[in-house]
């Protein structure tokens, strides 16, 4: 049961298994119908289901978030999503340390079996591998990833205006972990109204100073839509809301599914430039509620001034 969003991160910490899923998901639709929305599971692609609150067809704005979580691992999933060069050498270290399980063993078994089965041995490792990235034993710590996207969506849920929500619809998707699975099935069900939605993607939002929206190049290019999410920046005394206008970008996420899609995460800053870590291992305690409130308002008060238009 949620009596508030915030619960989310004691009572269903974990959103792994089939059954965690469905606890959850009944949850959620609980909660959702107490609050007035309309609530559906919609079936995806390998078993994914999405949780919809509210109307895709009617709505300007969708509210994004997975719920599903990550497993876990020794090493965090670093992301520099404004620098370049560390990006690209992050992700040639990921591929490197996917394929090194599988060339030691692949020689291995080559060597052993006078080089007869070795190639063999080298892609069952990697697959091994990769099934236990995506599928194996949940992280327990996913304050950060994506407990904090999911809160942050209840919450601005909770909070919008009644005269508006006709403008949104909120949409928790399944297995973003395993390939951005949900959302991808959701877009080919959805393929028509999504063509010109606003989808606003909360993705690890739980451990940082700086809120930066990354916004699609479609968004980039649409003057009104872009200038909602100008709307929504602004200065702290500790946090900071950025928009990602001009340079490099990259933020692997659900919003990639859509044409306006906006990613939105809440980042560090080191001598490296803004970055994203802790995920994906048992570090990733962090879920700031300042955050979530300084979303929540951002949020709607960007897509109600929309409503008004």
């Amino acid at each position: 049961m949620i009596d508030k969003p915030i619960d989310v991160l004691k009572t269903y910490p974990v959103r792994k298994s089939p059954k965690q899923k469905k606890v959850f998901r009944d949850a959620v639709a609980s909660y959702a119908e107490s609050l007035g929305y309309s609530c559906t599971i919609e079936k995806g692609s390998l078993g994914a289901k999405n949780i919809i609150i509210g109307d895709p067809e009617s709505a300007r704005h969708l509210i994004t978030a997975h719920y599903d979580t990550c497993a876990g691992m020794l090493i965090p999933n670093l992301i520099t999503p404004c620098n370049f060069l560390l990006f690209l050498l992050c992700q040639l270290a990921l591929t490197a340390l996917l394929l090194l399980p599988g060339l030691v063993v692949g020689l291995l078994v080559g060597f052993l079996s006078h080089y007869r089965y070795g190639e063999l041995a080298f892609f069952v490792s990697l697959f091994v591998t990769l099934f236990i990235m995506m599928f194996g034993p949940a992280n327990r710590s996913n304050a950060n990833d994506n407990t904090s996207g999911v809160v942050t969506l209840l919450e601005i849920a909770k909070s919008f205006p009644e005269a508006y929500r006709d403008q949104v619809c909120f949409v928790l998707f399944d297995l973003e972990e395993a390939g951005l699975v949900g959302s991808s099935s959701y877009r080919s069900k959805h393929k028509t109204e999504t063509q010109n939605q606003l989808v606003w993607n909360l993705d690890c939002v739980g451990d940082g100073d700086t809120l930066m929206f990354f916004p699609s190049r479609k968004v980039k290019k649409d003057s009104v839509k872009l200038s909602l999410l100008q709307k929504c920046c602004t200065d702290l005394a500790t946090k900071t809301v950025s928009l990602r206008e001009k340079g490099f970008s990259a933020y692997p996420s659900d919003q990639a599914n859509f044409p306006y899609g906006v990613g939105i995460a809440a980042l560090k800053t080191g001598k490296c430039g803004l970055y994203l870590d802790k995920i994906h291992t048992k570090r990733d305690t962090t879920l700031d509620e300042t955050n979530v409130n300084i979303l929540r308002a951002a949020i709607i008060s960007a897509i109600t001034c929309d409503g008004v238009q």
